[in-house]
């Protein structure tokens, strides 16, 4: 990089920077955790790499750092991955009661983007419950988005019951933790996922149980299939995995999300969690996917300024 080359606050190159330092590829990267201020309010997120921004959105009563090495993994491809806590945990303030929706979630994700100064469209990704936000955020802020990564995704509300397919809405609450060992099992895996859920599940419970249980029936009730519907139409890529041992986010749904997408979906073996227990794993999956959209952002950078894929800024009908 020249050393006038301009720089966002969290240290990747602008995007009208012309002469971008190149990403380290294929060399682990450092992951760093940082605070910033979201709506008047303190938030926490990991930042790693530089080159083309990925968001990272995590799982139900995670957060931010329980991605570590998903975050490393996902860097090394050449990319600034920015993985907040989102609100109610890892330290992030829990949205406004009239905020509370995943409408208020990608808001949320909307603006601490433009608190970063991520002046381009990014590559979101989203596991379990973050991948409820990721849909929400890609179908509200499109100019946003560059394409999209459902990984175990809440959305699709399909369950059997027994040679039924109902509502997951209708799902008991007993049945879900019937499932929850399944998502530490084998052995090997109980070894890695263990240790990095309990890390921080264990401490969102006891800190904030109230937004904790919320956000759970938040995401057992979601239906967003009209919005990935939506986003096919568009034209916007997106990739759905799923874990062949999950029984948090059953195969009905799953294979809901793809009819709605339009894609045929990927199933890795694993459980809801996979992708913790074998952050190599992951990302060698999304290889295919960092390298296409790589490729995208750089035939753009390569356009006349006045053609690139930017954002434009207005003021906010909520200011």
């Amino acid at each position: 990089m020249s050393s006038n080359a301009a720089t966002s606050p969290t240290g990747n190159p602008e995007p009208d920077d012309p002469d971008p330092a190149p990403p380290t590829t294929g060399v682990r990267q450092i992951v760093l955790q940082k605070r910033t201020f979201v709506q008047g309010r303190p938030a926490a997120y990991s930042v790693a790499g530089q080159g083309m921004p990925v968001v990272l959105l995590h799982g139900w009563a995670l957060a931010h750092h329980t991605y570590r090495e998903v975050i490393a993994s996902i860097a090394s491809h050449g990319c600034w991955v920015i993985a907040p806590a989102l609100p109610g945990f890892g330290g992030t303030h829990e949205l406004p009661k009239q905020d509370f929706s995943l409408a208020g979630y990608a808001r949320w994700v909307a603006d601490l983007l433009e608190a970063l100064h991520v002046d381009e469209p990014a590559v979101v990704v989203g596991h379990s419950f973050g991948g409820g936000v990721a849909i929400r955020f890609a179908h509200d802020e499109a100019q946003r988005v560059r394409s999209l990564v459902l990984v175990n995704s809440i959305g699709g509300s399909a369950w059997r019951k027994g040679k039924a397919i109902r509502s997951i809405a209708e799902r008991p609450l007993w049945d879900w933790g019937l499932h929850f060992p399944t998502d530490v099992w084998p052995v090997l895996q109980a070894t890695r996922v263990l240790p990095v859920m309990v890390e921080v599940l264990s401490p969102n419970l006891v800190r904030n149980p109230r937004a904790t249980g919320r956000v759970g029936n938040l995401a057992r009730r979601a239906d967003l299939r009209a919005e990935v519907e939506n986003l096919r139409e568009r034209g916007l890529p997106i990739t759905i995995l799923w874990g062949s041992r999950d029984g948090i986010i059953p195969r009905e749904s799953f294979e809901a999300l793809c009819v709605a997408a339009g894609v045929e979906g990927t199933i890795v073996d694993g459980s809801h969690s996979w992708l913790l227990a074998d952050p190599d794993q992951f990302g060698e999956v999304i290889t295919n996917d960092m390298s296409v959209a790589k490729l995208a952002r750089e035939l753009e950078l390569q356009a006349p300024a006045k053609k690139r894929k930017g954002l434009r800024r207005v003021r906010s009908l909520r200011d």
